[in-house]
C-alpha cells in the first residue's frame, strides 16, 4: 500500500487492506473451537487471468492455514501481478525460511495440461476461479480418491437501489453513492463477477423514472471528473451488443453517455441478460418491491449491491430465496470487497481439516 505502484491501481488498496495483520488475526480468531484444525495439505490453485488480484485472496487464506500452496498464473496476467509478485519477494525474503520452501508460484500455458495433470494428481485441494468452461476443462484432469475442489464458475452480479431513498438523499450522498458504484463496476472493466450489470430500481414508476436519470447523471459526472476512456473495438462492441437487445424486442430504450457509459432499459416482462455486455454497460429494470426479486434470482447470480434498504429487510430477502442465488449482499461502493466468506464458502474453513480429540 505504500509504493506510488499501488497508489495508481486501487485494487491494491483493497487487497492491502484485506492482509492487514489485525485483519489476518481476526480470521485466527474466529476458527478457534473444540476441535484442532490442521492443514488440509497441498492446495493447487488456478485463479482467474481477468481480475489480477484473486490469487492472492485465495492464496494468503489458503497460506495461513498452513498449507503447502501452488498458484498457477496465466502468461496473459497484467501489470498489477508484477506489483504484487515484487511486493511478495520482498516479504518472503524476511520471513521464516518455511515460506519460500513451502509457496510457490508458477506460470505455464493453459495448453500445458500435462502440468495441470501432475498438479492435479498430486493436491489434496483443487481451487479452481473463472468461468464454467475452465471448471468444466480442469474437471477432465482427475484428483486423489481424497481430495477436493472448490469452484468458483461463472457469476453475475446487481445492484438494487429504492428510488425514494435516492430522491430523498443528500447530494454528498448521491455524490459518494455514484463513486462507490464506478469502482464496482469499472476497476476491472465490469468483468469481475461481483460487479453490477444490472441497477433494479425499487419504488413507483415516476419515482423510478426520476431517481434512474438523476443516478446516471451522477454516474456520468463521475467517469467525466476521472477522464475514464473506452478503447475504439470496445466501444463499438457495447453499441453492437445494446442495439442487438433491441433488435431482439428486449430493450425499451438505448442511451449512450460518451463511449464510457451506456444505459439499457428493457421493456417491463423481458428476462435480465445475464452476459457481459461491454466495459460500462448497464441494464435498468423496475421493480414494485423488494420481495419481487425471487422471480427474477438465478443460482448463478452471486452478488447484490443495494442502497435504501434497512437490514431487516435484507435478511428477510436472503431467506425468501433460500438458497436460489445471491451470496452476499453489500452496500453499493463494496461489490468488489474481498472477504473470507466467498461464494457462499468459509474459505479457511475448507482450506483446513478437523482432528477430534477426545479424553475420557
Amino acid at each position: 500500500m505504500r509504493s506510488a505502484s499501488a497508489r495508481r491501481h486501487p485494487e491494491l488498496g483493497s487487497l492491502g487492506f484485506f492482509l492487514r495483520p489485525s485483519e489476518l488475526t481476526r480470521t485466527l480468531d474466529s476458527l478457534r473451537g473444540e476441535h484442532v484444525r490442521v492443514p488440509r495439505g497441498l492446495v493447487f490453485h488456478i485463479p482467474p487471468a481477468n481480475v489480477d488480484t484473486v490469487f492472492v485472496y485465495s492464496w494468503a487464506l489458503s497460506a495461513l492455514m498452513g498449507n503447502r500452496n501452488v498458484v498457477r498464473l496465466s502468461p496473459r496476467a497484467g501489470a498489477v501481478v508484477g506489483v504484487i509478485l515484487e511486493a511478495l519477494h520482498e516479504a518472503s525474503a524476511e520471513a521464516d525460511p518455511i515460506v519460500g520452501e513451502t509457496q510457490r508460484i508458477v506460470t505455464y500455458d493453459r495448453s500445458d495440461e500435462e502440468v495441470t495433470a501432475a498438479l492435479s494428481a498430486a493436491c489434496d485441494l483443487r481451487v479452481v476461479w473463472g468461468g464454467d468452461r475452465t471448471v468444466l476443462d480442469v474437471r477432465r484432469h482427475p484428483l486423489a480418491p481424497h481430495a477436493r475442489e472448490l469452484d468458483f464458475p461463472d457469476r453475475s452480479s446487481f445492484a438494487v437501489v429504492r428510488a425514494a431513498a435516492w430522491l430523498c438523499a443528500e447530494r454528498a450522498v448521491r455524490v459518494n453513492v455514484a463513486e462507490g458504484f464506478v469502482n464496482d463496476a469499472y476497476w476491472f472493466d465490469q468483468a469481475a463477477c461481483s460487479s453490477p450489470r444490472t441497477v433494479f430500481w425499487v419504488g413507483a414508476e415516476q419515482d423510478c423514472d426520476a431517481a434512474r436519470a438523476d443516478f446516471i447523471d451522477h454516474v456520468a459526472r463521475v467517469l467525466d471528473g476521472r477522464g475514464w476512456g473506452v478503447e475504439p473495438g470496445m466501444a463499438v462492441e457495447k453499441r453492437v451488443a445494446t442495439y442487438g437487445l433491441a433488435a431482439d424486442g428486449v430493450a425499451e430504450s438505448v442511451e449512450f453517455r460518451g463511449n464510457a457509459l451506456a444505459n439499457v432499459t428493457l421493456v417491463e416482462e423481458a428476462a435480465v441478460p445475464r452476459r457481459w455486455l461491454g466495459a460500462g454497460t448497464f441494464v435498468h429494470c423496475r421493480l414494485g418491491g423488494l420481495a419481487e426479486l425471487g422471480a427474477v434470482v438465478e443460482r448463478r447470480d452471486q452478488t447484490m449491491t443495494h442502497f435504501g434498504f434497512g437490514r431487516e429487510e435484507l435478511e428477510e430477502l436472503a431467506r425468501g430465496l433460500g438458497g436460489r442465488g445471491v451470496d452476499r449482499m453489500v452496500p453499493v461502493g463494496s461489490a468488489l470487497s474481498f472477504g473470507r466468506v466467498w461464494d457462499g464458502v468459509d474459505l479457511p474453513v475448507e482450506f483446513t481439516r478437523l482432528v477430534s480429540v477426545v479424553q475420557r
